[in-house]
């Protein structure tokens, strides 16, 4: 017997988060929550690093909680000042360092270091690269998280970046959408607003992200970022505007739509804990990011409440889901665990020291 699209949508329900959580293995809790809820992916950072061999294990244990297609394994390992995963892994100059060479190739080069020390741990998402323009000098959040100050710096490099993480086997992810690089506020803290019209972010921020599209990437990060000319209501991660008219139909964008953290207090602490990952999947998001655990299940339980009062259109979570998954087949398929013997061949190569010697050697 064939399921309604409710019972279907609440069974696939968990494919829309990626999922933080604490140590530096699988709790039998954390596996359990992983495998009966069918969560999509996971998100790294540096408490869960000890070593590539032990992170290696880990990519293995998470793998081992797939139902049929393998987890999201995300990180953010932009370089500079985010890098969650530090020594050995080779030391990743900050991307206005990079922006700075202005040479595609070594860019696309470095990026291939990057993907394929990830690669060899299991990781096969990385949250880079940065997209936004560094046109504000009191940013307190991109600033040299920027590869540049013009959009042709950033488009060059953006575009090279995102092609050496696909050819190394890593998908990459641009963010923020539709541009963090102007603000005066970071979203960790406070919700940012902006003042700025549609036709500026058209000319200017949103076209290394166009480009980037045209280079195959298959993620896009939304900002938690008010810009009340265009949308007054709602900050991008939960603007049907933004998602659905501007990315979707506008840029003509199909691929997946990932929030940027929802535990920041741009979203948290504005729209409400249990209304947001309600707001965001009918705006348009895919993936829902949560750095924790805990806030994870309890979003994950205001979107299964959500679907059953009948607040969220079954029909909405899996059309997300269904991408997401329809993704996952086309890039993470055959599924192979990694070989933790292999890892220390692979990761702080001094090759891959002397290519980003290049840009910024070690003082």
């Amino acid at each position: 017997m064939s399921l309604s699209p409710l019972e279907e949508a609440r069974e696939i329900l968990g494919e829309l988060f990626i999922m933080g959580f604490s140590g530096l293995e699988l709790s039998d809790t954390t596996r359990a929550f992983l495998t009966d809820k069918r969560i999509g992916g996971v998100i790294y950072f540096a408490p869960n690093f000890e070593s590539p061999a032990q992170l290696a294990e880990l990519s293995n244990q998470v793998q081992e909680c797939r139902k049929d297609l393998p987890l999201w394994v995300a990180v953010d390992q932009e370089g500079g000042r985010v890098q969650r995963f530090k020594k050995p892994f080779t030391r990743i100059p900050e991307a206005m360092a990079i922006g700075k060479a202005d040479s595609p190739k070594l860019a696309f080069e470095i990026s291939e270091v990057v993907a394929r020390e990830l690669a060899a741990v299991g990781v096969n998402l990385n949250f880079c690269p940065v997209a936004d323009i560094h046109t504000n000098p009191k940013n307190p959040v991109i600033g040299h998280r920027a590869y540049g100050t013009s959009e042709e710096q950033v488009s060059r490099i953006v575009t090279a970046v995102v092609r050496g993480h696909l050819h190394s086997g890593v998908q990459a992810c641009v963010k923020h959408f539709p541009g963090h690089g102007d603000t005066s506020t970071d979203s960790h803290f406070a919700l940012p607003k902006l003042d700025v019209e549609l036709e500026t972010l058209r000319d200017r921020e949103m076209k290394p992200f166009s480009k980037a599209f045209k280079s195959r990437c298959n993620f896009v990060m939304t900002a938690h970022i008010l810009m009340p000319k265009i949308d007054p209501e709602f900050p991008a991660t939960l603007s049907p505007r933004f998602i659905r008219q501007i990315l979707r139909e506008e840029l003509r964008y199909s691929r997946l739509v990932v929030s940027d953290d929802m535990e920041m207090k741009a979203i948290a602490d504005h729209y409400g804990v249990d209304d947001a990952p309600r707001l965001a999947i009918e705006a348009g998001c895919d993936l829902l990011i949560y750095r924790s655990e805990a806030a994870t299940r309890r979003g994950y339980q205001a979107l299964d409440q959500a679907l059953v009062s009948g607040k969220l259109d079954p029909e909405t979570v899996l059309v997300a889901a269904t991408r997401s998954r329809s993704i996952k087949s086309e890039v993470l398929m055959p599924y192979e665990p990694v070989s933790v013997a292999e890892v220390g061949k692979r990761i702080g190569l001094p090759e891959h020291q002397a290519l980003v010697d290049r840009v910024a050697p070690l003082g």
